[in-house]
């Protein structure tokens, strides 16, 4: 192809992605004269360079849609929606002109006349619109019946890639001069250059980090060599140009969400509802390879919230929202990984539908989805040919949808999960790598063969044995792993991979674990020896292994040998477990271990007496055993000298004797630099269960009284026993606590300090209150956005980013939640505090160290409220 006309090519398909979007934003903002601007210079361009080429088709049907465009300028044509589908429609008919161009290299046949005839008859509009704006109507302009669709009419740059920002104005639209400038300034810094070109590079950079991890393997196990300083020069070479190869393919995700709000707003029309499409982090950067792999299933699933999600006006009305439904797409960086969260205020998943769509395709029975867990059920959406689809449209219904989208993120080494409210919308939530070339992987050894597991789907690394907290059980004669609070399902690899059955003598006695996450569904994979994490050069897998589900390619290490390269996906469903099931344990305890909002995890212990206690597990920082000679006395407190600093040893009660000798239990309490130990007889049981105070608690330091795996059960008040330690404690940190309010009545606690959000959270669960908590004002202020209420709001004062004081002005000056009252919490109680407290808009201003004012002023809060 000659060298001018591929320019033309990649320089025109550029310029039609941004008009898409600027388009979709004049019809939103038809008074932005810079909007219209860059539009029509954009359109002015592509005429003009199809002019010199000699390429009458394109350039007729680009000048008819620059003369209404220059209309628009000039203020003689109102922006209206039919006048904007038709200029939309133009763009996509040079779409389909440019894909024939650049098969043949020649214009292909067409007839262009309905088209450029609507376009004229817009642009002559003028008289019309002079004397009445409104009367420009879809009745005025010729639609033209035959239209490119969006997708289908898609042109991409043919093998080019451009090593330069994205166009300016997509978002934030400049003056033409300006914007002139300033690309004239960039394009004197950049090049294009051919794709091939960087694969070719990106390869050879593959081989030389191989050579490199061979060469360090040779000299690792020499102490002095000759060889060292050059090799450690050589790798740290070799990283830099990697990285630097690695940036020269990292292209903004935006360049995917390019095209989704013409998608979206052509979906709005046609399927008669209101959409506003919110997208943040478009500049987030990762694999050219990565990001054509994600822009279909991406694509798909902002379809799928459009067409299922989200309800239509006048059924939102009747739900209480408002009659514009939302559909937010954010990505952003996290852990060398990037996260894409693509969510909707819609009617959420519906159970009923699922549940019969299941018994009707065979893919289970009504006894098996009564015993099944809500989460677990929502996965089924991800099935093969599922769909709740009523009838099938041009948008859905064909039972082809999740169970692609699922599997084309699998085979990148990506994970999805889904959250679903009824009435409040789904979530899913994407997990994917930076790149596919050169991925980060751990090492281990099972029965003699070495494999890498990619470090993305690593979770934690345990060590389990019978004298450990880690150990491996069986309940109903299947091994399961008690980490912590929670029974995982394990799978022996040696097994799995068919290389030797386990021994159970030595599983009995030590293992060592990767606990590995799928989704929503946690497993460990037992192997013999864990080794090391490595960057390592992903080969793709041999042709007669491709059938082989748990292979995702191969890779050769340091020392020359090839391994095998696992996939937890694979070896999730060759295991007989659902990879995007809920973790849980095995048998009757399943349903017991399934997560829900009801259950909390308590610590259940014995000090004093023979009555259990209980304190929730999320508020225990470490459990610990110290030698009771360690136990000091200082200003009548026990003391033990911990991690380079004293904590003090709190008694359960005054009665309560420290063990004489031997080894004492505590439960650790921290908060940034301090800690508290609690003293305690022996830790009984990690357990989930309901938090239901059936009695209050009748002496300082209890709450009341819960049943708990079975048993009458004190509840502690953790936060009497952290003012013996510490009078200050709650005078510097984040939070408060107490036993609060009455009737399920919905709180939102916003206070950046974890360890307080924990403390306080089940207090005030315990005392009827269903409390949401936000880890700072703009995640509460991204609530709100997204439709949730409250009856009221607790605020911390000191929080980084935004003060409370900032946050409750916020808050009262916006319409949602002007009329929820805001009680403040802060360690400032000075009276120039409760002023401007008074000032911003908080109905009560409490010291975090007094627990009866904030009882208090829960209850005076609610009850004026209520009466109000």
């Amino acid at each position: 192809m000659d060298d001018l006309l591929q320019e033309f090519l990649t320089e025109t398909a550029e310029s039609i992605a941004v008009l898409d979007v600027e388009l979709v934003h004049l019809e939103r903002n038809p008074n932005n004269p810079s909007l219209i601007n860059n539009i029509f210079r954009l359109v002015h361009t592509i005429k003009g360079t199809c002019g010199f080429l000699g390429l009458p088709r394109l350039e007729t049907v680009a000048h008819a849609a620059e003369n209404v465009l220059g209309k628009f300028r000039d203020g003689k044509v109102v922006v209206t929606p039919p006048i904007v589908t038709l200029i939309l429609q133009s763009i996509d008919r040079i779409k389909t002109i440019l894909i024939g161009l650049e098969k043949n290299e020649a214009e292909p046949a067409g007839d262009d006349a309905e088209l450029i005839a609507g376009l004229n008859a817009a642009a002559e509009s003028d008289a019309v619109a002079a004397r009445a704006p409104a009367a420009v109507k879809a009745a005025n302009i010729a639609v033209p019946a035959e239209t490119a669709p969006a997708e289908s009419a898609r042109i991409e740059a043919p093998k080019h890639a451009a090593i330069k920002p994205a166009a300016a104005g997509a978002e934030h639209p400049k003056a033409d001069d300006d914007r002139q400038s300033a690309e004239s300034a960039i394009a004197n810094q950049t090049i294009r250059v051919n794709v091939d070109l960087l694969e070719n590079l990106m390869t050879m950079v593959s081989e030389l980090v191989l050579t490199r991890n061979q060469l360090l393997q040779m000299v690792r196990g020499l102490d002095e060599s000759e060889f060292t300083v050059p090799l450690q020069r050589l790798s740290h070479v070799t990283t830099e140009l990697q990285e630097g190869v690695m940036k020269t393919r990292m292209q903004p995700i935006g360049n995917a969400w390019a095209k989704l709000p013409r998608i979206v707003r052509d979906l709005s029309l046609e399927l008669g509802k209101k959409i506003e499409l919110h997208m943040h982090g478009a500049d987030t950067e990762l694999d050219r390879q990565v990001l054509e792999l994600i822009k279909d299933p991406l694509t798909h699933m902002v379809r799928n919230s459009a067409d299922h999600g989200l309800e239509r006006p006048a059924e939102r009305a009747v739900a209480g929202k408002s009659e514009v439904g939302h559909i937010y797409l954010d990505a952003y960086h996290e852990g060398g990984h990037i996260i894409i969260e693509i969510r909707d205020d819609g009617r959420g998943l519906s159970l009923d539908k699922i549940k019969s769509k299941i018994v009707e395709k065979g893919l289970g029975g009504e006894a098996d989805l009564a015993g099944m867990p809500d989460q677990q059920i929502m996965q089924f959406i991800f099935k093969a040919g599922f769909s709740t689809a009523t009838a099938v449209t041009s948008v859905s219904g064909r039972g082809v949808g999740m169970d692609v989208v699922r599997t084309n993120i699998e085979k990148i080494g990506g994970t999805i999960e889904m959250k679903s409210e009824a009435g409040k919308g789904t979530g899913f939530t994407i997990k994917i790598p930076l790149t596919l070339a050169i991925v980060s992987a751990l090492i281990v050894e099972c029965a003699g063969e070495c494999f890498a597991i990619p470090q993305i789907s690593v979770v934690e690394l345990v060590r389990a044995a019978a004298d450990s907290d880690h150990r491996i059980e069986r309940i109903n004669d299947t091994p399961v792993l008690r980490l912590r609070n929670r029974l995982l399902p394990l799978v022996f690899l040696s097994r799995t991979l068919a290389l030797a059955e386990p021994n159970p003598a030595a599983r009995a006695t030590e293992a060592f674990v990767v606990v590995a996450q799928v989704g929503n569904y946690r497993f460990g994979i037992v192997v013999d020896k864990v080794f090391d994490t490595e960057e390592i050069v992903v080969k793709p897998v041999a042709p007669i292994l491709r059938d082989v589900g748990m292979f995702s390619g191969n890779t050769i290490l340091g020392d020359g040998s090839v391994i095998m390269i696992l996939d937890p996906n694979g070896i999730a469903a060759a295991s007989g477990q659902a990879a995007g099931g809920e973790t849980s344990t095995v048998g009757e305890d399943q349903r017991h271990q399934a997560r829900s909002e009801d259950l909390t995890a308590l610590l259940v212990f014995r000090a004093g007496n023979a009555e259990p206690k209980a304190v929730p597990l999320s508020l225990i920082a470490r459990l610990e055993e110290i030698d009771v000679s360690l136990v000091e006395r200082s200003n009548e407190q026990s003391l033990v000298q911990y991690r380079g600093k004293l904590m003090p040893l709190v008694k359960i009660s005054d009665a309560y004797a420290l063990k004489s000798q031997g080894r004492q239990p505590i439960l650790v309490f921290a908060d940034g630099e301090r800690s508290m130990g609690l003293a305690v007889d022996e830790i009984v049981d990690i357990v989930e269960d309901k938090l239901d105070i059936e009695l209050k608690g009748r002496r300082p330091g209890v709450l009341g009284s819960s049943v708990v795996a079975g048993k009458a059960t004190e509840i502690v008040d953790v936060g009497h026993y952290l003012t013996q330690a510490f009078t200050n404690w709650f005078s510097a940190a984040g939070d408060a606590d107490g036993g609060l309010g009455k009737g399920a009545r919905r709180i939102l606690l916003v206070d950046d300090s974890p360890f307080f959000r924990n403390m306080l959270t089940p207090l005030l669960t315990v005392a009827g209150y269903k409390v949401t908590t936000a880890p700072d004002a703009g995640s509460a202020l991204k609530m709100r956005d997204e439709g949730h209420d409250f009856d009221l709001i607790i605020s911390d004062i000191e929080m980084p980013g935004m003060s409370g004081f900032e946050f409750a002005e916020v808050v009262k000056s916006g319409e949602r939640w002007q009329n929820t009252p805001i009680v403040a919490l802060s360690s400032h109680t000075a009276e120039s505090d409760f002023e401007r407290g008074r000032e911003v808009g908080f109905a009560d201003y409490i010291a975090k160290f007094d627990r009866d004012a904030l009882l208090n002023s829960l209850s005076q809060t609610l009850a004026t409220g209520s009466a109000a």
